[in-house]
């Protein structure tokens, strides 16, 4: 069973969307929000999917078979599915039977994660894209959690693995260069996004984050579903 986000309609968080970031920004896209998290960010916009001091789990959360989620999924006119949470890993080995279900009916498929858990070979057979997005110290978690070096080492080699990393202020692009230096990242794989919920916000990181992104040769990700529907769940 997988442990799936449940949105405040009590519906499954399994909606048809835009891909708001990364590589295939503006691509529409079929979305499984999935519940659980091995980190506590302070700025995350989904706690609902993991802080049980704030959030109630059994409202939050609801538990769907590998079939229920194969059907809730096929409704949509998209053959493109990002698996997002949460961190999805954390459920790897039902993930792996579900994309290969959907493998087989010709879907491609993205996995957001934090970079903290290595994906197994059942899991990487199925899998088009990684969207890793390794925590920086402006996430609030202890670096031992957030870093992972054999887990960014297995994304590293991977051809089809992103790298994004959230910034807060113009100092944390240090960090982003000691990780990408450590970790022989190429640059082109690299991208950096302003943190923000809100379309101001949002705006107010814009124009630094972009120059940093021309001057360390980086790539620039907005957070496109902000702009368009501010921070609504199932959007």
């Amino acid at each position: 069973m997988l442990k799936v986000s449940r949105q405040p309609s009590g519906d499954p968080e399994i909606f048809l969307s835009l891909q708001g970031e990364g590589n295939t920004l503006g691509m529409p896209t079929a979305f499984l929000r999935l519940a659980m998290c091995n980190l506590s960010c302070s700025w995350c916009d989904t706690k609902y999917t993991w802080d049980w001091q704030t959030h109630d789990q059994d409202a939050n959360t609801m538990e769907m078979s590998v079939h229920q989620v194969t059907d809730a999924i096929s409704v949509f006119n998209s053959q493109r599915l990002v698996i997002t949470g949460g961190e999805p890993l954390l459920q790897q080995k039902e993930l792996a039977s579900l994309g290969a279900n959907l493998s087989q009916l010709g879907y491609s498929i993205e996995v957001e994660t934090n970079g903290t858990l290595t994906p197994s070979a059942d899991m990487m057979a199925t899998v088009n894209q990684w969207n890793v997005s390794p925590k920086l110290e402006n996430s609030s978690n202890p670096h031992d959690g957030r870093v992972a070096s054999l887990a960014i080492e297995a994304f590293q080699k991977m051809e089809c693995a992103y790298f994004k990393f959230v910034l807060v202020t113009q100092q944390d692009v240090d960090e982003v260069e000691r990780l990408v230096s450590k970790y022989m990242i190429r640059r082109d794989r690299v991208i950096l996004m302003p943190e923000g919920t809100t379309a101001s916000e949002l705006s107010n990181r814009a124009d630094w984050v972009a120059a940093l992104s021309i001057q360390h040769g980086f790539r620039y990700s907005p957070r496109l579903q902000i702009s368009l529907w501010g921070n609504t769940r199932g959007r």
